[in-house]
């Protein structure tokens, strides 16, 4: 059985930057599973939504932290179907966002604006995988 995951680990960061040089350009490759309805704590006060609506919602600001640090989304496409991959791995979305570093990346991620955003990710999305690629020069 797989692992639910949605937000990163202190473990995934220490491994992360153990692995690859800080000014490697890297390509984010998302999958991304949506909740049928948004799963945001009783103390916020977003109003009710499906998972799908909540990531947009997310998106939007995502967006102008990924072009700061001079990021870029590359694609953005529904996912039709599974062709190779275990049973319990669907997803509904994936997305390539292209960074000139690694350092880039984790200056977005650490950015207290950035992080205030996630609580739509992290209530829209009922599994993801975040995987790190070299981008080719």
């Amino acid at each position: 059985m797989t692992t639910r995951t949605i937000d990163p680990t202190g473990d995934d960061l220490k491994r992360i930057v153990a692995t690859v040089a800080a000014d490697t350009p890297v390509t984010m490759l998302n999958l991304l599973r949506f909740r049928d309805q948004a799963a945001y704590p009783a103390t916020d006060d977003a109003k009710p939504c499906s998972g799908r609506d909540a990531y947009a919602r997310y998106s939007r600001q995502a967006l102008a932290h990924v072009r700061a640090v001079g990021g870029e989304p590359v694609v953005i496409a529904e996912v039709l179907g599974r062709f190779i991959g275990p049973d319990n791995e669907d997803w509904d979305e994936m997305l390539l966002v292209r960074y000139p570093s690694l350092s880039a990346f984790l200056a977005m991620i650490g950015n207290p604006d950035y992080q205030a955003a996630t609580i739509h990710r992290t209530a829209a999305l009922a599994d993801a995988r975040l995987i790190v690629t070299r981008t080719p020069a």
